[in-house]
């Protein structure tokens, strides 16, 4: 049974940082591209970060290139997202991801971590 655990979430004011963390079991953590996603109230689901199965090739939104970094640790199998200089546009439950590497779609969800930014 696969299972995405994400933790890390709170309320934070405008500037602050806060680290997310997803912990994945059931899978074999290095076969798999890991993506964070959020989704604010009102709001479609969107694509915040990814990376490869070695963390040697990330991707950001343009909403937080710059702010956000993501990172794995195979060995631990869990995904990072380090997330400064946060903005009330930012808060928002965030989800963290998994797809097979080279497959399309995200296959696992986690069941989210809110953020709150306050200004």
């Amino acid at each position: 049974q696969v299972r995405l655990v994400e933790s890390g979430g709170g309320l934070v004011q405008a500037g602050g940082s806060l680290r997310l963390s997803c912990a994945a079991s059931g899978l074999i953590f290095r076969m798999y591209d890991m993506g964070w996603f959020r989704q604010a109230p009102g709001k479609e689901r969107e694509f915040v970060s990814d990376s490869n199965w070695s963390g040697g090739r990330t991707s950001y939104a343009d909403s937080v290139k710059g702010r956000f970094t993501i990172s794995r640790d195979n060995a631990k199998n869990t995904v990072y997202l380090q997330m400064n200089s946060l903005k009330p546009e930012d808060t928002a439950v965030y989800f963290c991801a998994a797809k097979l590497v080279n497959s399309k779609n995200y296959f696992y969800w986690g069941q989210g971590t809110q953020v709150t930014v306050s200004s």
